[in-house]
């Protein structure tokens, strides 16, 4: 073996290989790449990658970006992704609202449903509600598409109603990618078939990546004490929704979820990015991966106690941040709020010694200058007593759906030979 970025030239790893190349096509965008350069960068010979794109072409996977100069002989053909033949829903359940979203192999967003929650309704509740909100982006197959902006809220996936009864009905907007196809109850990252393409070919749903408030188990898929919703306590979320849904579900935390989005999108090196929406956490990437720990328990940045006589957290403790942050936000004391958040960002630059600090959640984002003034603050007052160079805090990138998105990751990253999903 090369390496984490090279390829070997073994059948048995073959769909390692196959991540490699099609990773490189993502990359290479729609100008496309040609095969010798792929048999370049993946270390695979010529002969493997004509193999594998041979077959990624068969599948609908890759298709011919035209030709490209050649140095000697013949131009060389260039081959590019195909986005729309696969998609991957990603669903962000908050204590008080769920937010889905339908992405291509790209991860752009082609479609996005915000609806009311309470995470405390019970399971059978919020199962329906993330069925629904699933089913309601399912994609229209390539025959049957239906008018603009149709919209079937109820509509389950594989075949199954949001409450798990009648068949749930195919969906169609409009200029968005053709459909989808359910599959036995999987986990996600294990293999989706794909048809092979044309105008009839259904294109499949890889999977469903649910991200929520932790902790919880990321490898099984099994919520532990919600803070604030104990009654979540073991239930096996990722089985349940996979049953419900008949694709492959994987679960994580928001914050998890929010960094490796942003990871996969293009933020290097090693940063926290801490969220403040009705909770407070972190999600943390070091090296380039998202840092979960051995059991999948790391960035409960918000239970850590700053104020040991300080007021009491849902958690059970004293002095939390969260709790500090938000009985800030309820007062109306922003920049109290900042201050607090500022301390325990200070906590995790001292422990980890990261490269940057990204802000995000409903609540950074409703004073977002006043959060990146108070936590840079801090940081920069850390540096001055320690002769450390300051830490850089900004607000991290895209729309208030980054957790729905990286949610989506959870499913498209392994896809691309991410090992972070």
């Amino acid at each position: 073996m090369r390496g984490a970025t090279g390829g070997v030239n073994l059948l048995g790893l073959r769909s390692h290989n196959t991540a490699l190349v099609l990773d490189l096509l993502r990359t290479a965008g729609a100008e496309g790449i040609s095969r010798l350069e792929l048999a370049e960068r993946t270390g695979l010979t010529p002969q493997a990658v004509s193999k594998i794109t041979a077959r990624l072409r068969e599948d609908g996977l890759a298709a011919e970006a035209g030709r490209r100069a050649s140095t000697g002989g013949k131009p060389r053909t260039v081959l590019r992704l195909v986005p729309e033949a696969g998609h991957a829903v990603g669903v962000h359940l908050d204590r008080d609202e769920v937010r889905a979203v339908l992405v291509d192999l790209e991860g752009a967003v082609v479609a996005e449903r915000r609806a009311p929650l309470d995470l405390g309704a019970g399971a059978e509740a919020v199962l329906a509600r993330v069925a629904g909100a699933v089913g309601s982006l399912r994609p229209p197959t390539a025959t049957g598409a239906a008018g603009a902006d149709e919209v079937a809220p109820g509509a389950g996936v594989g075949g199954t109603s949001a409450g798990g009864g009648a068949p749930g009905a195919d969906v169609a907007r409009a200029g968005e990618p053709a459909g989808v196809s359910g599959g036995g109850a999987a986990r996600a990252g294990e293999p989706a078939g794909v048809p092979a393409a044309g105008a009839d070919a259904v294109r499949p749903l890889l999977g469903v990546g649910v991200a929520l408030p932790g902790p919880l188990d990321h490898e099984r898929g099994v919520l532990h004490r919600v803070t604030g919703f104990p009654e979540w306590d073991g239930f096996p979320l990722r089985d349940a929704l996979a049953e419900r849904l008949g694709v492959p579900v994987a679960v994580d935390k928001d914050t998890n979820a929010a960094a490796l989005g942003l990871a996969v999108g293009g933020e290097g090196g090693s940063f926290a990015y801490l969220h403040l929406g009705t909770g407070l956490g972190a999600g943390l990437v070091i090296g380039g991966s998202v840092h979960r720990g051995p059991r999948t328990g790391a960035g409960e940045f918000g239970h850590q106690v700053v104020q040991l006589d300080g007021p009491r957290c849902e958690c059970g403790d004293r002095g939390c941040v969260e709790a500090l942050c938000l009985g800030a936000v309820a007062r109306g004391e922003t920049e109290e709020a900042a201050r607090v958040l500022g301390t325990g960002a200070a906590n995790l630059v001292g422990l980890l010694d990261i490269d940057r600090v990204l802000l995000g959640g409903r609540t950074i984002a409703a004073a977002p200058e006043t959060f990146v003034r108070g936590v840079r603050a801090v940081l920069d007052a850390r540096a001055r007593r320690t002769g450390d160079t300051p830490v850089p805090v900004r607000i991290a990138s895209g729309p208030g759906r980054g957790v729905a998105e990286g949610a989506a990751q959870l499913v498209l990253a392994p896809v691309f030979g991410r090992g972070d999903g």
